[in-house]
């Protein structure tokens, strides 16, 4: 647990120690100025913090998982038993799916049954599964579980996600600083003309990021699901419609029981139980994913 949280900070340092570089590179991290407020600094601004940040996390996305979920991936070339038989049935999956590069397989130590993909591009993929679900589920349920994620790759999931992060994240840091600053000079009093109230504007600017970001991720779940049932469709193809409801029945018996200690990878897992806010959640209730495929042709 302490080396996952010192990785988790150190790569969080890292990020926002590049992205202020390049800011003060480019000068426009001072965006407030005397003559009033610099839209095009405030965009660019916003647009390095928010894309920048996604995308340096999208890059480390694949060594952060190994790190974070204790992945032990398995060596295509010395792979025997059902080791072997992982790697071979990810591999098949991915070429049906028509990806040129093959992902990396792994397991990682755990008794929930999941699984999740993840990476910086179509080539540059990680497919990996808990010891939990190798233990509970038949080989076809597995193969279910396999397609999903490789549908996830081959639909570039993770870029999507990024981008559209990204686009979030950089509308909710412009959005939050010009509300703030038009209701800063709107109500400083005449004793304040000749200044600008920061101590106000910094309350502002706090306020209103955390609101639009609670807003911002309501569509962001709501893509996430979108890509499930997409992904559930893909993995349709690719394993068997069968195989992929029997995988997605199976899940239900275990929905329960879900690995915690690394929560910033939920969404990237197969399944993900709902909780009273559904609107937050990043992936559909199973009936539902079940109920769809059932009636797609």
């Amino acid at each position: 647990m302490v080396k996952r949280v010192f990785l988790f900070m150190l790569t969080n340092l890292m990020v926002i120690a590049t992205i202020s570089l390049v800011l003060n590179i480019l000068g426009v991290h001072q965006y407030l100025q005397a003559s009033g407020i610099n839209v095009e600094a405030l965009l660019l601004f916003c647009l390095i913090w928010g894309m920048g940040g996604s995308f340096i996390s999208l890059f480390l996305s694949k060594w952060m998982a190994k790190m974070a979920m204790g992945v032990e991936v398995i060596d295509p070339r010395r792979a025997v038993g059902a080791e072997a038989e992982l790697v071979d049935m990810v591999y098949r999956l991915a070429r049906q799916a028509g990806l040129s590069k093959m992902p990396e397989v792994g397991i990682y130590d755990s008794p929930e049954v999941n699984a999740f993909a993840t990476g910086p591009s179509r080539n540059n993929s990680l497919v990996a599964v808990s010891t939990g679900l190798l233990h509970h589920m038949n080989r076809d349920e597995v193969e279910g579980v396999l397609g999903h994620e490789v549908a996830h790759i081959a639909n570039g999931d993770m870029v999507t996600m990024t981008l559209l992060q990204g686009i979030i994240n950089a509308f909710v840091m412009f959005l939050s600083r010009v509300l703030a600053y038009v209701i800063s000079m709107a109500t400083r009093s005449d004793e304040e003309e000749s200044g600008f109230p920061y101590v106000l504007h910094g309350i502002l600017v706090f306020v209103f990021d955390i609101l639009f970001t609670i807003l911002g991720s309501l569509v962001v779940a709501w893509f996430s699901r979108y890509r499930e049932y997409r992904a559930d469709a893909g993995g349709a193809r690719l394993a068997g419609k069968g195989k992929m409801i029997a995988a997605l029945r199976r899940l239900k018996d275990y929905v329960e029981q879900v690995d915690n200690h690394a929560p910033s990878f939920a969404s990237m897992k197969i399944s993900n139980k709902e909780g009273i806010l559904a609107l937050f959640s990043t992936h559909p209730p199973l009936e539902k994913r079940i109920e769809r495929l059932m009636q797609s042709a």
